[in-house]
């Protein structure tokens, strides 16, 4: 049975390239997507170039750990070095969010991830592509948690960055 699934995509490296590399490589994939606005923040946790940051949503039967290695191949492909820093400037960073319903803390996922409380750059564009599903442990929706967050502390910026004509976009 098929999962829907929520991934926050995000790059400060060719941000422009890799977003776009990376939707197409996921959409080919796992067609239909949908998709949020695009948004650029500052980098979190380090001094470095804006991000553009996303959140892709998909349906899939692959279990986690086979949708997490995918997309560990799909930032290995695109440039990505976790030899580094675990904050520093990356090609392209995709973490998965939210897989249905699940909640899960094992060696390999930590679902629903807890990114999703915590930045905006994650929280705004999942509460446009899925305003009125829950989150799995909270309960509130990710539109309800979006009115509640404490934006100013995390400013964003709308990016006119589109996708293809087969892309979908979320809820506005």
């Amino acid at each position: 049975m098929d999962a829907r699934v929520w991934l926050s995509l995000g790059s400060n490296i060719d941000r422009e390239h890799n977003m776009r590399t990376a939707v197409s490589a996921l959409e080919q994939r796992f067609s239909p997507l949908i998709v949020s606005q695009v948004y650029e923040s500052e980098a979190v946790g380090f001094d470095g170039e804006p991000f553009y940051n996303m959140v892709v949503g998909l349906d899939t039967d692959l279990p986690v750990d086979q949708l997490k290695q995918y997309l560990h191949e799909l930032e290995m492909n695109q440039g990505r070095d976790r030899t580094g820093r675990r904050f520093a400037p990356r090609t392209l960073d995709i973490d998965l969010l939210t897989y249905g319903d699940r909640v899960l803390n094992s060696a390999y996922a930590r679902l629903p991830r807890d990114e999703i409380l915590r930045y905006a750059f994650v929280l705004r564009p999942l509460s446009e592509v899925a305003g009125d599903e829950r989150h799995p442990l909270d309960g509130r929706s990710y539109r309800e948690l979006w009115a509640a967050f404490d934006q100013p502390d995390q400013p964003l910026w709308p990016v006119a960055l589109e996708f293809p004509v087969g892309i979908g976009r979320g809820e506005r």
